[in-house]
């Protein structure tokens, strides 16, 4: 069986889930598990994440996934309805919805529901992405106050650069949000995970980790473990071969690395077909048998090559870590110029996933 597996701690995932409620004070834990669980599975997920108040999503075909594998938690769908007629699957499987645009709520005025649902009405305080203007609250609020199929409503926005601890525009948001929304009587949730870290006059009744809950920082040169959290994947595979090659050989396609010495190079059964990045550098640091070596030449589909030169003894079946597990994936990420959102997320079905620690 080919050798490329993800790992998933789902006892580090309740680590992580137990620093977001430390952080909380108290607040409402709604637990981000989009994009496949942000590729580690939406079910594993909500498996590693029971203990949260809620779980948000990203479209109803994940939240029906949800409920279809019994999950009667509350369930966010954090960009609303697409089309009309999904209301109705939203109101008979008890789901909340964000309504983030006029077209939204003009529709959801004209629907007539079977059951009543949650709205988390969205305001726009400067990510300029989703969200009514901040002029727009009141009235927005008022209407869905007075919708009879309406049974909650929660306000929320979104921060744009909260990764960044020293960026005041994250006061400035949070300042304009609770402005716009002074007087109103609704629950308040603006907090994601870089912000529930660090800002703590942001958190309301409900926060929003995401990324944090899978043992990665949200912080710009920072990595899980300086924020107290564990990586929640682990990507391995194995040697498959252990050439040694002369001073001159070139390694792979293109030839783009060169051997500088007589050296012992290793090929990994792992490739950007597996969700590896294409793009890594040479240099990328890999863990082989928990000692440090290095991506050398262009990866491949189904493979990458190594240097081994500071590996003693290396020998085909020795353990590659990719990343999790000793290697941070935002230091993989950082050397691939990417984040290590897309590293997480890109993992494919190629790849066998093993639960640990359930």
């Amino acid at each position: 069986m080919r050798p490329a597996r993800a790992r998933i701690d789902l006892g580090a995932m309740r680590h992580n889930l137990q620093q977001a409620r430390k952080h909380a004070q108290g607040a409402r834990v709604m637990a981000v598990i989009k994009a496949n669980g942000y590729g580690h599975g939406i079910l594993r997920a909500a498996r590693g994440l029971a203990a949260a108040d809620g779980f948000a999503v990203a479209s109803l075909e994940e939240a029906l996934q949800l409920r279809e594998a019994g999950i009667d938690k509350k369930i966010l769908l954090l960009e609303g309805f697409f089309e009309p007629d999904e209301l109705d699957t939203i109101a008979a499987r008890q789901l909340d919805l964000v309504i983030h645009q006029p077209q939204q709520l003009a529709l959801l005025e004209q629907t007539r529901l079977a059951a009543p649902v949650g709205v988390w009405l969205k305001i726009n305080t400067g990510m300029n992405r989703l969200g009514v203007a901040p002029e727009q609250a009141v009235p927005f609020y008022q209407r869905l106050v007075d919708h009879p199929d309406v049974s909650s409503v929660t306000l929320m926005t979104h921060f744009a650069n909260a990764d960044d601890r020293r960026d005041s525009y994250t006061r400035q948001q949070s300042a304009r949000f609770y402005q716009c929304i002074d007087g109103l009587d609704a629950a308040v949730s603006c907090a994601n995970s870089a912000a529930l870290l660090f800002a703590s006059g942001t958190l309301g009744q409900w926060v929003r980790p995401g990324i944090m809950l899978y043992g990665v920082s949200p912080f710009l040169a920072s990595t899980g473990r300086d924020e107290d959290l564990k990586p929640v994947m682990t990507l391995e595979s194995e040697l498959i071969a252990v050439r040694q090659q002369r001073a001159g050989d070139p390694v792979g396609y293109g030839g783009a690395w060169v051997c500088p010495e007589d050296m012992p190079v290793g090929v990994v059964a792992i490739g950007y077909g597996d969700g590896y990045p294409r793009h890594a550098k040479t240099g990328t640091p890999v863990l082989v048998r928990g000692q440090r070596a290095s991506l050398i030449g262009r990866v491949s589909m189904d493979m990458l090559t190594l240097d081994l030169r500071n590996v003693i003894d290396a020998q085909i079946g020795d353990r590659v870590v990719l990343w999790g597990d000793g290697l941070a994936v935002e230091e993989v990420a950082g050397c691939s110029g990417t984040i290590a959102y897309e590293l997480l997320c890109q993992v494919t079905d190629r790849v066998r996933f093993l639960v640990e620690q359930d």
